[in-house]
């Protein structure tokens, strides 16, 4: 097993919109953002992850940061490609002379078209996967929280992440119902964005707009424990001149409350296409929420008060589908929802 292991090398991937989790030996190795920035004369890449996401939106016109996933899908082949190669290797830096063959499980979102698949797969193979599995997100999120997938007892998972929202209601070992919708963290980011223009005359980044989300991103004006304000930089549209202004939490829930409504309807509606046996599960089990997105204050709450269900958000959310990928690898033989 000892020679076997050093010609191939098991990695779980979550190929997310925001962020690339990759898991191998059970440990998280790698966790990056999804960007990369590549030389526009040569179309080199010239970095990936973190490095490239301190030059975005900082760059000058010889280079461009591209995000190869737009709501949990490829939109750019190449750069996708080149991200996860580049990804690879930082598990492999200086420790083999040669470049193991590899086995992967991806995760891929629920409503995702064969034409998508195909490009998810392709991009693994390319990037010298040998043996690529698929996993549909949700699934993955319910096995790295814990939920015992393959019982005949039906568990709600809420798996909000970057570029999508993923609702599904699994029971023995498949989903039964879903509905994936394409507003989560990125739509957010945006909402955040667009009420800094509109509101407050001042144009900031997406990287702004994503550490507002993080400091006082919140779902509801009426917390618990509230955020105190945060000071935003950017530039005044009145004036071009830089500028300062503070914001408070109850701002951002006005902001991010048509995107919020959008996945509370969604959710609405999969517990509407739930057969009656799994609804009463679900009303003894609750709704598990996984992924970035459920970070957000007080999300987990303005969903229990919607659907009159105790809504539990996953430890550590934001790896919870890449431990249940990592979960799904190591039991290949045991779980037979993989996508071959």
């Amino acid at each position: 097993m000892g020679f076997f292991d050093l010609l191939t090398q098991e990695i779980a991937i979550d190929l997310g919109t925001a962020n690339t989790v990759i898991i191998h030996n059970d440990k998280v190795v790698v966790d990056e953002p999804s960007i990369v920035a590549i030389d526009r004369t040569s179309g080199k890449i010239i970095a990936v992850g973190k490095q490239a996401m301190m030059m975005h939106g900082k760059t000058h016109e010889n280079i461009k940061t591209v995000r190869p996933l737009k709501d949990g899908v490829i939109a750019n082949f190449e750069a996708a490609e080149e991200m996860i190669k580049g990804m690879i290797k930082m598990i492999n830096q200086g420790r083999r002379l040669f470049q193991p063959s590899l086995r992967m499980v991806i995760c891929i979102p629920s409503g995702i078209t064969e034409v998508e698949k195909r490009a998810v797969r392709d991009s693994a193979e390319h990037a010298g996967g040998k043996e690529v599995y698929l996993i549909h997100e949700p699934m993955a999120a319910a096995i790295g929280i814990g939920i015992d997938v393959e019982e005949p007892m039906g568990n709600m998972i809420i798996d909000v992440g970057g570029g999508t929202s993923e609702i599904a209601v699994i029971a023995l070992g498949g989903i039964v119902c879903d509905k994936s919708i394409r507003t989560a963290g990125d739509d957010f980011t945006a909402n955040i964005e667009e009420y800094m223009r509109r509101q407050h005359n001042i144009l900031i980044g997406e990287r702004s707009a994503e550490r507002v989300k993080i400091e006082v991103g919140a779902a509801s004006t009426d917390l618990d424990n509230p955020p105190p304000d945060y000071a935003v930089h950017g530039r005044d549209l009145m004036t071009g001149i830089p500028k300062e202004i503070m914001v408070s939490y109850v701002e951002i829930a006005h902001a991010l409350d048509k995107s919020i409504s959008k996945i509370e309807e969604a959710i609405l509606s999969a517990l509407e296409m739930t057969p009656p046996e799994l609804s009463a599960d679900i009303y003894r089990t609750g709704i598990y929420l996984a992924g970035g997105g459920s970070l957000l204050r007080g999300l987990d709450k303005r969903i229990s008060l919607k659907t009159k269900l105790p809504v539990h958000i996953a430890e550590d959310p934001l790896r919870a589908v890449a431990r249940g990928t990592g979960i799904a690898l190591k039991n290949i033989g045991k779980f037979q929802f993989l996508i071959k």
